[in-house]
């Protein structure tokens, strides 16, 4: 295995990997910062990774998820992803802010948040949607706002939503390949939440991963290059029960 200064030399270079594609490298609720899953996890000797509230995915390339895979458990929570150790404390009502370490203003696309039911698994969880954003105005979309707020995205979990520990899914859908079969990107972020609060609604039903999008779904199949001035997202319908 890798020593810590080559690790940190690594991780220094993961930004140049992949045209600059990103990941999350951690969130805050109320000021205070709760780290993601660094895909430099990978390299530490068994057992002495960092215990971040992230998934651990083998995206060590910074790479994406490509519809082909849509009906694998890897466009849950990113390829092979296994559950992280740590909780994100969070209040229902609270907003969360994601932290990307980097995201290039080529690969415009929407920004989708989930929430699940905490499972250990990425095969067990099932999501809903809770927010979703795209095209801001003209050909500027919601990625150039992030890149604009320092590679910041934010999000409100559901004001009502029953106490307990939840898992978030993250994701940006980079489409600047997508008028072409399979050339859509998807980037799911995981993190783990444990939700505190007087709130009395739970998901009661939700989509598992393998079945949130098709490889032909208008939304994942469209010419980002157009002049189009509305987005057809592409998974279940906004869950707004908790709202």
């Amino acid at each position: 295995m890798l020593s810590s200064i080559a690790i940190l030399g690594l991780a220094a270079c993961l930004p140049q990997l992949a045209w600059a594609h990103g990941f999350v490298s951690g969130v805050t609720v109320n000021g205070k910062w709760t780290a993601g899953s660094d895909p430099v996890w990978y390299y530490y000797e068994q057992g002495k990774a960092p215990a971040t509230a992230g998934w651990d995915a083998l995206n060590q390339d910074i790479g994406f998820v490509e519809p082909a895979k849509f009906g694998t458990t890897d466009i849950a929570c990113h390829k092979s992803a296994k559950v992280g150790k740590n909780f994100v404390d969070v209040k229902a009502g609270d907003k969360i802010t994601f932290y990307w370490n980097t995201w290039p203003d080529s690969h415009k696309g929407p920004i989708i948040n989930y929430i699940a039911p905490y499972k250990s698994t990425a095969g067990d969880l099932q999501w809903s949607k809770i927010s979703q954003a795209s095209i801001v105005s003209g050909n500027t979309w919601v990625t150039d706002t992030l890149i604009a707020s320092n590679f910041t995205s934010s999000t409100t979990i559901p004001r009502n939503l029953k106490a307990g520990d939840y898992v978030i899914r993250h994701e940006i859908i980079a489409l600047h390949g997508a008028t072409n079969d399979n050339g859509a990107q998807a980037y799911p972020q995981c993190l783990n939440l444990r939700v505190s609060g007087s709130g009395k609604v739970a998901p009661t039903s939700g989509v598992s991963g393998t079945s949130l999008y098709k490889r032909t779904d208008p939304g994942i199949m469209f010419n980002v290059y157009g002049s189009a001035s509305s987005y057809p997202y592409p998974g279940p319908q906004l869950w707004t029960a908790a709202n």
